[in-house]
């Protein structure tokens, strides 16, 4: 049976509304590559904050680095000063925790954040590692030979892709 792929703006309108309900003053939002980065690149005005969202890689501490190697995305930004921030993290889906693993120990190269929570589109489930979500906008069980991504349009609109993992 093929799930039901959820619509990407209705769970993009809930995300607003999570992130709203975390943000403090000063916080900065900062986007998983890509798809976080995505997010945080369309929150970042449609929240009215100051300053620019950060982008964020795993590669570099990825626990599979030497199988998947530099991957030829967006590679960390982070236009503020890490030491004593409050850090939104945003990204698309969490499934292992792995990437979320790897991105706190980027982060924490270029400082000590006060705060470090975590909004995400879609919670499949599925942990290897204990990483939750402060706010997920949709929950979604896919078996382990498939998987969930976003995809931006030209004109920033987003939608879901489900498609079948090879080798899982």
């Amino acid at each position: 049976m093929k799930p039901v792929v959820p619509d990407a703006e209705t769970l993009y309108a809930e995300l607003v509304g999570g992130v709203k309900s975390l943000l403090r003053p000063g916080t900065h939002l900062v986007g998983v590559t890509s798809g976080g980065a995505w997010l945080a690149e369309r929150l970042q005005p449609e929240l009215k904050l100051p300053g620019a969202h950060g982008v964020i890689s795993s590669a570099m501490h990825r626990d599979d680095f030497a199988r998947r190697g530099l991957s030829a995305s967006a590679q960390t930004s982070l236009p503020f000063e890490v030491e004593g921030a409050d850090i939104l993290l945003l990204d698309d889906v969490l499934y292992t925790g792995r990437t979320i693993r790897a991105v706190l120990n980027e982060l924490f190269d270029f400082g000590r954040p006060a705060c470090v929570r975590l909004a995400v589109l879609i919670d499949r489930g599925g942990r290897q590692l204990p990483v939750a979500a402060d706010f997920a906008a949709a929950r979604l069980e896919l078996p382990a030979d498939q998987s969930v991504a976003l995809d931006r349009d030209d004109k920033g609109g987003f939608s879901l892709k489900i498609e079948t993992v090879q080798g899982a």
